[in-house]
């Protein structure tokens, strides 16, 4: 697949959610996402204030992650993080599933988990299903759920389990879903051939932290 690189930061979501990330350094990667003009940043709640200050007048879109990175977190507490992030400049929430509850089959519980979120803000919300600990069974059930539920966005991974996004994954993803629903890859996308594979197997934006190093092979 062929892409300019002023096509592809379209499709990024500049990742900034390692947690020993220093003050300099989120600094440094928002200033970044403003220079490139990318999709938008995901960034930890307590530096969404940070990201209004610095992407101020641009097109860069502030996002944050919600029930994050386990999401064994109470739907109450899923909600306030949701209203919280808001209320502090945050327009797409990355939330992630009750990965246990699907496993277990507890659909009725994922879905209102989600729906609680969609309902919590104006906001874009993504789903992230962390398919590492899923079956492929399991990963198009999530899927089919967050369309129920109303999300946006089905993302495959958070970045934090042992592996992150494959193209079998997200082929499964988006055929799960109907074409209202977008698709995001994220975790395990290394290089500028990882990001293109996403989005040829029908990925609409790739979440990356190495997006300075991917740009390079441009």
């Amino acid at each position: 697949m062929e892409m300019t690189k002023k096509e592809f930061v379209k499709y990024v979501d500049h990742s900034l959610l390692k947690p020993h990330l220093t003050k300099k350094e989120v600094i440094e990667g928002l200033e970044y996402a403003k220079e490139i003009g990318c999709a938008s940043v995901c960034i930890n709640p307590h530096n969404l204030k940070l990201a209004q200050e610095i992407l101020a007048g641009t097109k860069v879109k502030i996002g944050t992650v919600i029930g994050f990175p386990s999401g064994a977190h109470t739907t109450f507490s899923k909600v306030v993080e949701t209203k919280d992030a808001y209320s502090n400049g945050a327009v797409e929430m990355d939330m992630v599933i009750d990965i246990g509850a699907l496993r277990n089959g507890e659909y009725e519980k994922v879905q209102k988990d989600i729906e609680a979120v969609v309902n919590a803000s104006p906001a874009i919300v993504k789903v992230i299903l962390e398919d590492a600990y899923l079956t492929k069974e399991e990963i198009k059930k999530g899927a089919e759920l967050v369309e129920a539920a109303g999300a946006a966005y089905v993302k495959t991974s958070t970045g934090f389990a042992a592996s992150g996004s494959t193209v079998e994954d997200l082929k499964i993803m988006r055929e799960a879903v109907s074409k209202k629903v977008k698709v995001k890859a994220a975790g395990g996308l290394n290089n500028l051939q990882d990001c293109l594979a996403a989005i040829e197997a029908g990925a609409d934006r790739v979440g990356i932290s190495k997006t300075k190093a991917i740009l390079a092979e441009f």
